[in-house]
């Protein structure tokens, strides 16, 4: 029974309609500004009420943020600028922290922070809250409601972003199936035609993320895309200087795709060839590199732990795909719009992709356990969420290249020697049959030329001007005979090659097997895409143990934690706040002081004070303290030490009278 592969162009067009739908959906389900950094903590906290203005403002984030004069914005009440505009720079070892001075003299009432930065991987990230002095109060200041990176622009963004991966993987892999895997396709029109619009698609969507790059990580507007100043100050950005390098190796892949469609395509002798195949080979693969390492340099793969491991891993794994995917694209469209594909050709690629898919899994792996980083996270994050239904898709994607593995050896496969001949024998006599058909039709028109002729002759009678045009026509016509024959015989032998090669089962079953593939390796890029732009998990939960401890001020290297602790122990004289000082706020020995003074801020004398210490993760204490007077309402103590980093519990109990005494407790985080 011969089996029909489907028609390209509705094949061609549910595959496009799926991968659109597919983009959509994940573009769509995707939070706006999911990067890779995140807030961990800020001083004042969110909705904290402090008794006096702060001298500023910090925030505290997992990773490196690339800061600018406007990152960081304090507004009063009314909506004026509470701060100087002065970006601090308070990061120390591996806390990175960022704050801004608040003028002097605010007064009392509700004070709104918003901030926005890029993070070192190149996404931006927003986000605002607020904090009191004194007392809450009404604000004019409204909270923005979306984060940076979102809108249309994130939207638009997002679509390139896409549309340079799927770019990247055509050129790259077309350029290498041929060269690696059939040579001859370099002359091969349906080839030239993909390869070249792959370069021309990532190099469009290069052009369209730089100048979007402006409005994506600030205003959100699309008109600030074409803001010359805007650009400029991108341009001096890790990401732009990304997206230029690309843009000039861009250059280089041109020059590439110019000498294989050309001179190599023209080559007829074989050391030639070979020479000039070993030296495109090489600088092909420099080129790819070298443009797969513009989004190692600038995305996720360089910051993190071990990025010196995982920018290489990362290059490794995009020309992995490159090599499959891209490759898999000109398999496909050869096996439908070329005359014929080598079946050599499509062995060796089955190769190439066998390696490919070992590359991937190997590198994947270690990119799975840097950006995850436990069990938890690969279930309970969104990150973690995606990447199974990336392995997912990638387990369904290797079933479907062993089902084309399997076509591809039935294809190489030999026809039984009877199986051919007659196959051959009634082509042949299919294609003598039309021959025939059009040299009688030819005769016939030739001998009634003739007859017109004689009858004229015979008859003494002038032939009509048309007769006599037609018989000239008919005398002087072989060479065009000739020529009209030989089109048609051209033509007789592209059909019967095109029904051979439709009605060959295997060959059909290969074409079916390499469109799913296809298929399905259009949304694993869409998934990807959408992956490379998700809060990784393992910073994720790092941000969110970082919001726990946040309940209490987190301890910076060589600056004291600084906690206020009302109280109320019902008696006389029983209300009061208790501001606690511990210097430097770390491991090892601290200074701790402590000042009681009355709801108005003057000194309050008590009797006793007692302080303790609990870290419960690692059920270490209560660790006892016990201060000395140093005068009305200032206690203090010496050499207190803290053992190892944590969240710690610090219980501070305050007695007012002989009954009179609370204990009030927070917790802080200690480095």
């Amino acid at each position: 029974m011969t089996t029909t592969a489907p028609r390209l162009g509705t094949a061609l067009a549910r595959l496009l309609i799926l991968a659109a739908a597919l983009l959509g959906t994940l573009l769509a389900g995707a939070a706006p500004a999911s990067a890779h950094a995140a807030l961990t903590g800020s001083d004042p906290k969110d909705g904290a009420v402090v008794a006096a203005a702060p001298k500023e403002v910090n925030l505290t984030f997992s990773e490196q943020v690339a800061m600018s004069a406007d990152s960081i914005r304090v507004l009063d009440p009314a909506g004026r600028r509470a701060d100087t505009g002065e970006i601090l720079n308070l990061c120390s070892g591996s806390i990175v922290r960022y704050g801004v001075a608040l003028r002097a003299g605010l007064p009392d009432g509700t004070y709104t922070v918003a901030w926005q930065t890029v993070s070192a991987d190149s996404h931006p990230i927003s986000g605002a809250f607020t904090f009191s002095i004194g007392a809450p109060s009404t604000t004019s200041v409204a909270l923005p409601d979306r984060a940076a990176g979102g809108g249309l622009v994130g939207t638009l963004y997002g679509i390139a972003r896409y549309v340079s991966y799927a770019g990247f993987a055509v050129l790259v892999g077309g350029g290498a199936f041929v060269l690696a895997c059939w040579p001859r396709g370099a002359s091969v029109r349906p080839v030239q035609q993909t390869v070249v619009r792959g370069w021309l698609t990532l190099t469009g969507a290069t052009l369209v993320m730089l100048l979007l790059r402006n409005p994506y990580t600030g205003s959100g507007e699309l008109s600030d895309a074409f803001d010359l100043a805007g650009l400029k100050s991108v341009l001096e950005t890790k990401t732009g200087a990304a997206l230029t390098s690309r843009l000039l190796l861009l250059g280089a892949a041109a020059l590439f795709v110019a000498v294989l469609f050309g001179a190599y395509a023209r080559r007829t002798d074989p050391k030639e060839k070979k020479d000039l195949a070993f030296g495109l080979g090489l600088g092909g693969t420099v080129v790819a590199a070298g443009i797969a390492g513009t989004w190692a340099l600038a995305e996720h793969a360089s910051t993190g732990i071990q990025p010196g491991i995982a920018m290489p891993v990362d290059i490794l794994h995009l020309l992995a795909v490159a090599a499959w995917l891209g490759g898999l694209t000109v398999l496909l469209v050869s096996l439908y719009k070329a005359p014929s594909v080598d079946r050599s050709a499509i062995e060796r690629f089955s190769k190439v992709a066998f390696g490919s898919v070992a590359v991937l899994a190997a590198t994947g792996l270690y990119q799975s356990w840097r950006q995850v980083g436990s069990w938890s996270a690969l279930t309970g994050t969104r990150y973690g969420q995606l990447l199974l239904v990336k392995i997912g898709l990638m387990c369904v994607l290797i079933g479907i290249a062993w089902i084309s593995r399997r076509w591809t050896q039935r294809l190489a496969d030999p026809k039984p020697a009877e199986e051919t001949e007659e196959t051959a024998q009634a082509a042949q006599a299919e294609e003598t049959a039309q021959v025939e058909e059009t040299d009688r039709t030819e005769a016939e028109e030739a001998e009634e030329a003739d007859e017109a002729e004689e009858a004229d002759e015979s008859t003494g009678a002038t032939p009509p001007a048309e007769t006599t045009e037609s018989a000239a026509t008919a005398s002087t016509a072989d060479p065009e005979r000739a020529a009209q024959l030989a089109r048609q015989r051209a033509a007789v032998a592209t059909a019967r090659r095109k029904r051979e090669r439709d009605a060959d089962p295997e060959r059909a079953g290969l074409r079916r097997s390499v469109l799913t593939e296809a298929a399905v390796a259009v949304v694993l890029l869409a998934v990807t895409t959408v992956l490379t732009s998700t809060e990784p998990g393992r910073t994720e939960e790092e941000a969110g143990r970082g919001g726990t401890a946040a309940s209490g001020p987190a301890a910076v290297p060589d600056r004291p934690v600084d906690i206020r602790l009302p109280f109320d122990t019902g008696g006389v004289d029983g209300k009061g706040i208790v501001r606690l000082s511990l210097d430097p706020g770390r491991t090892g020995a601290n200074a701790l002081h402590l000042f009681v003074e009355r709801p108005n801020g003057k000194p309050l004398d008590v009797p006793e004070i007692k302080v303790a210490l609990t870290l419960e993760a690692k059920d270490v204490g209560p660790l006892p303290v016990a201060p000395d007077r140093i005068q009305t309402g200032h206690w203090s103590a010496s050499g207190v030490q803290i053992p190892m980093p944590g969240e710690w519990r610090i219980q501070v109990t305050v007695r007012t009278s002989e009954i009179d005494q609370t204990t009030i407790e927070k917790n802080v985080k200690i480095g």
